[in-house]
């Protein structure tokens, strides 16, 4: 058996899945091994499996066995494998350590850095994976490296022409399951004489 895998945040007392077996006479369903942590118990006649108490992802996978055992004589049982699996969950979204930045850039000069925007996020694995965006462009005159979260512009620009601020609006989203989580940070760039 290999149900479809539990979220960390499962309850207690939660089914996980039912075991059963063909046999003419009532049997009696035990866990017999590999459930060494106690997050499992199974219903001695239904074959049930319910979660025992609250899961730590960091100990899944879990693979133990259930017997099922004729009522009347214990010599007589079969066991299968049963193999859960826990996922974990995407619990914080990214942070930026400021949400808001100012940076200049100087005029005329071409298409250059201007700063690198660093986000963390408290999950670990795809769920603390980060890519970067821009929501607003202003038209396609900046851009963002989406792996390194360099900000740079892809224009020249003339201080004596309008604007000479922009507000770019930088994300940060992790990889989450179920759902992706974001962050943000606006980055005031003045452009300087």
């Amino acid at each position: 058996y290999q149900p479809a895998p539990l979220s960390e945040r499962t309850p207690p007392d939660t089914p996980v899945v039912h075991t059963s077996v063909s046999y003419s006479a009532p049997v009696s369903y035990t866990i017999v091994s590999g459930n060494d942590k106690g997050y499992f118990v199974i219903h001695p006649s239904s074959g049930v499996i319910k979660t025992a108490k609250n899961l730590k992802v960091e100990d899944f996978p879990v693979t133990f066995n259930v017997r099922a055992t004729d009522s009347s004589d214990a010599a007589i049982y079969n066991e299968v494998v049963v193999t859960i699996e826990v996922i974990d969950e995407n619990d914080f979204p990214p942070v930026f350590p400021s949400s808001l930045l100012e940076e200049t850039l100087a005029e005329n000069l071409a298409a250059t850095q201007i700063v690198r925007l660093t986000a963390q996020d408290n999950d670990a694995g795809r769920n603390g994976f980060l890519t970067y965006g821009i929501l607003n462009g202003h038209g396609l005159k900046f851009r963002i490296n989406e792996t390194t979260g360099i900000l740079s512009s892809n224009t020249t620009f003339d201080f004596e022409e309008e604007p000479t601020e922009y507000q770019v609006v930088v994300y940060a989203e992790d990889d989450g399951i179920p759902e992706k989580k974001r962050g943000y940070c606006t980055v005031v760039i003045k452009i300087t004489d």
